[in-house]
């Protein structure tokens, strides 16, 4: 047996790789391209634009008959243009454009359907966390939720005894109940592993609230508050039907009574616009919130 010794030894040496220099280089900026964001705006405007165009030339050969009762875009433009091309003119507390009756309907609307926001999210977020509460109310929440709005209108009036508190109850009254439903199911919702973290925190129950449980569950209080916007909008016309005013509801009430059918079509189209307004501002604020979670 032979002892190898140091000196003996034979080391292998292995070629080092260059070595390589890594870059870092920035991020490039997106470019302004003029072309491109008009293309996006065509291709989000010209479908709409078109489908419009056909519905009034339908209209427009469909209603043209003599024997038609109902006016034709062409008799609707010169029987209302003043309405459609002054819409804030004002001539005294009951003569005045239909864009002041919309926001005198839309202040209406802010009060009701603000407060059953705040209590509607408080609510849904209580009976969320209890199953007990879910089983106890949810039949009742089922129920009350399909009475109609103008069927809460008696019993307003009769409580208030005056048209606009009675109008902000109906609208109240209509548009909580999405809100509680969806808030409660959000609530429900919650990953476990959230409510772990708040033990662990040893968070109290309102920084439960504002820090874990809201933020969680904000995509189904925006999907709630978006069907809560529509079905305000939705009641404070009829409402405003019956209990009267300057709103644009009693505006359609009196063109009706008054028998002009043009009035009525262009109040039509300003609570369409309305309506479609109020539903993408809920929808880009509650996308904003959840960061793109929710249904645009």
């Amino acid at each position: 047996m032979s002892i190898q010794t140091i000196e003996d030894t034979k080391v292998k040496a292995f070629p080092a790789k260059p070595a390589e220099v890594i870059a870092f280089t920035a991020k490039a900026r997106r470019r302004f391209d003029p072309l491109a964001i008009a293309g996006k705006v065509a291709s989000a405007l010209v479908p709409p634009i078109i489908v419009i165009a056909l519905m009034l030339v339908v209209w427009q050969i469909a209603c043209s008959s003599p024997t038609s009762s109902l006016p034709p875009p062409t008799q609707v433009w010169n029987e209302a243009y003043d309405l459609i091309a002054h819409p804030f003119f004002d001539n005294g507390p009951q003569d005045i454009g239909l864009a002041w009756r919309v926001l005198i309907s839309l202040q209406r609307v802010a009060i009701g359907f603000g407060l059953a926001a705040v209590v509607g999210v408080a609510l849904g977020a209580l009976v969320g966390q209890s199953i007990w509460a879910m089983r106890g109310l949810d039949p009742v929440f089922q129920i009350l939720r399909t009475v109609p709005p103008l069927a809460w209108l008696p019993l307003s009036l009769a409580a208030f005894r005056d048209s606009s508190p009675s109008a902000i109850f109906v609208i109240f009254i209509t548009s909580i109940w999405p809100i509680i439903i969806n808030t409660a199911v959000g609530v429900r919702n919650i990953p476990e592993d959230y409510r772990n973290v708040s033990r662990i925190l040893r968070l109290n129950q309102f920084e439960f609230f504002v820090k874990i449980m809201v933020p969680a569950a904000a995509p189904y209080i925006f999907t709630g508050l978006r069907i809560g916007i529509g079905l305000s909008w939705l009641a404070i016309v009829a409402a405003e039907m019956l209990t009267g005013g300057v709103g644009i509801g009693f505006f359609i009430w009196d063109a009706w009574n008054s028998s002009r059918l043009p009035d009525i079509i262009v109040a039509l189209a300003y609570i369409g616009v309305t309506g479609f307004c109020l539903d993408r501002l809920v929808a880009a604020v509650g996308a904003f919130v959840t960061r793109g979670t929710t249904a645009k």
